[in-house]
Order: C-alpha cells, then structure tokens, then sequence
C-alpha cells in the first residue's frame, strides 16, 4: 500500500486540526500518524491508495473552522512500515 509524507502549514496547531485529521482518516480508511513540528507545522504519515489520499487532503485543505491551511506538501516515500490505524503523536 502506498505510504505518503504530508507536511501541513499555516494556523494549524492548538486549533483541533491533528483530531481533524484523525476524523478524516478514520472517514476514509487513511492509517499512519499525525504529529506537531517544533515549527508550528504539522506532520503526518498516511497509508492509503492514492485517490483516498487525495480526498483525505482535500478534507484537510477544508480545514474545522478554526484552522487555516496556508500550504500542504504531498510526497509517495518508500518505507517497509504497515499501519494498522491512525493515531495522534
């Protein structure tokens, strides 16, 4: 299964959006990761075909209201890791 790289920017950290991205995950069977950068980004692994993730990005762009997507990184990574399910880091 593929696994992507997305790095989020913009007002995304203590505005709900990591739980945001669980929600979506979970809506679209998206398994990985979601954690806070040090650099007020957030970071988050997904494991998906690429149609789902590209949907799960669009609900991100869409953002909770409260957040704001300035900038949204997607990049295919080569790993040997199988997620199971999506968690908060």
């Amino acid at each position: 299964m593929p696994l992507f790289e997305i790095h989020v920017r913009g007002r995304v950290q203590g505005v709900g959006f990591r739980y945001l991205a669980k929600e979506a995950a979970l809506r679209h069977g998206v398994t990985g990761f979601v954690r806070n950068l040090a650099d007020r980004s957030v970071y988050i692994i997904a494991q998906a075909e690429e149609s789902i993730i590209e949907s799960f990005c669009d609900e991100l762009k869409s953002g909770n209201g409260f957040s704001r997507v300035d900038e949204l990184r997607l990049e295919q990574i080569e790993s040997e890791n199988r997620y199971h399910d999506f968690e908060i880091r």
